[in-house]
């Protein structure tokens, strides 16, 4: 059995039980870097059409001079209602709403119930996302089987389920009175299309635990991001943090083991892979975060972003053909169609139980109760998938999350500061 090369050429290696060979593509279509230009050529092709649109509407002054039965729609994608509201201190979420006369053992019971339901989501998601993206479908003693490469597919079945099921919440239940235009969420879909497509290319060429540990450590980008969209600033102790990640992730990628088999082309692809996942998503969250100046809901947001997300993967998949190949896949496989199925219920279940989990315990339990799945994470991708971390390694694993939980902690001790001060005086805005 040979290992799978991780993230730079110290990293210990990790067995896959499969054979990668240091090039993973047949031919220039399937080179990574290719796909990515053929993909932002896709959604340029509706991005582009779709700004110029807007150009036209907005020049034309249609707000106050257009009519007809296609002003409503074009005044909720292009002007909104431009009404915001006052931006709140968690910036994505809505004030929750404290219990009232609700018991002890109630609470334990929404916490556990909440507790199980995020582990059970993205660990399970964790799992069939290594096993999709590293494993072959249908080998047989004679046939080697052939793996699933089109990771834009699965991020096209990630969306349209959530797209759905945000949709289905949305019409059943009371939501705010929308006001944002709609074209804003297309800058939230393509970033978080691309940091997904980024996240499952990158399992070609690192594993899972690797994967990990760069998400504990985009605190780092995502502040950088902040400063630069939203202009914000931070505490002494978020500095802090953020070096000690750096450390503990340096650490677990620095660790050396025996009888590595390292590409450079694999590690290089892995490095500006995960690069280009922490950049995307850090972009994603800061945008979000000032969309939330307007009066909306997280699930309301959830299904803007996923009506872009559709739109783009939908019609760049058409453009190239690779709709119905995968489908073919799937048609191939059943095995496949199973796991990307239960991959896309397992991602719109867990972003559900986000919201519900942050509503009912606010942000700083959901914190710690994530930083936990990513811990069981890495655990569970060893176990099952044969992975193997050295002492080092374990030791900057460690630090990790013990930064996390030190994030955790101060921020909680700086929220109950800030209640006590004066009128009139702000906190500084944190992530």
């Amino acid at each position: 059995r040979f290992c799978l090369p991780l993230v730079l050429a110290s990293l210990p290696t990790m067995a896959t039980g499969e054979q990668i060979p240091p090039v993973l593509q047949d031919s220039w279509g399937d080179f990574w870097l290719f796909r990515f230009f053929v993909n932002a050529a896709g959604y340029a092709s509706i991005v582009v059409p779709g700004f110029l649109l807007i150009q036209y509407f907005k020049r034309r002054n249609y707000l106050e001079t257009g009519r007809g039965i296609c002003f409503p729609v074009i005044k909720s994608c292009v002007f909104g209602s431009e009404v915001k509201s006052v931006h709140q201190e968690d910036g994505s979420l809505p004030p929750r709403a404290e219990p009232t006369e609700s018991s002890t053992a109630r609470q334990v019971f929404k916490l556990l119930f909440c507790a199980a339901g995020l582990q059970a989501s993205y660990l399970t998601w964790g799992v069939l996302q290594e096993r999709v993206m590293t494993r072959t479908y249908g080998a047989t003693e004679t046939d080697p089987g052939e793996k699933f490469k089109d990771s834009q597919f699965l991020v096209f079945m990630n969306r349209i389920l959530a797209f759905t099921v945000a949709g289905l919440y949305c019409a059943l239940t009371k939501q705010p009175r929308h006001g944002a235009p709609m074209y804003k969420y297309s800058f939230a879909s393509l970033s978080n299309i691309l940091s997904s497509w980024c996240q499952y290319e990158a399992l070609k060429y690192i594993s899972f635990p690797t994967q990990v540990l760069a998400k504990a450590s985009k605190v780092i980008p995502v502040m950088m991001m902040g400063k630069l969209v939203s202009r914000k600033s931070y505490e002494y102790w978020e500095y802090l943090t953020a070096a000690l990640i750096s450390v503990g992730v340096s650490m677990f990628l620095l660790s050396s083991a025996p009888n590595r088999h390292v590409s450079t082309v694999t590690t290089f692809s892995g490095i500006v892979l995960l690069a280009g996942y922490i950049i995307f998503d850090s972009f994603t969250s800061n945008w979000q975060d000032a969309l939330f100046t307007y009066k909306m809901s997280p699930v309301q947001m959830m299904f803007g972003v996923n009506v872009f997300s559709c739109l783009f993967t939908v019609g760049s998949l058409l453009e190239q053909g690779a709709l119905l190949e995968s489908l073919r896949f799937m048609a191939r496989h059943s095995e496949f169609t199973a796991h990307a199925v239960l991959l896309s219920v397992c991602s719109a279940c867990g972003q559900l139980f986000i919201f519900y989990t942050i509503n009912q315990f606010g942000a700083a339990v959901f914190t710690i109760i994530m930083t936990l799945r990513q811990a069981f994470a890495i655990l569970l991708s060893c176990l099952i998938y044969g992975h193997t971390v050295t002492v080092v390694g374990g030791l900057g694993v460690a630090v990790v999350f013990m930064a996390l939980f030190l994030r955790v902690y101060a921020r909680s001790r700086m929220k109950k500061r800030s209640k006590k001060l004066p009128p009139g005086e702000t906190p500084v805005q944190k992530v």
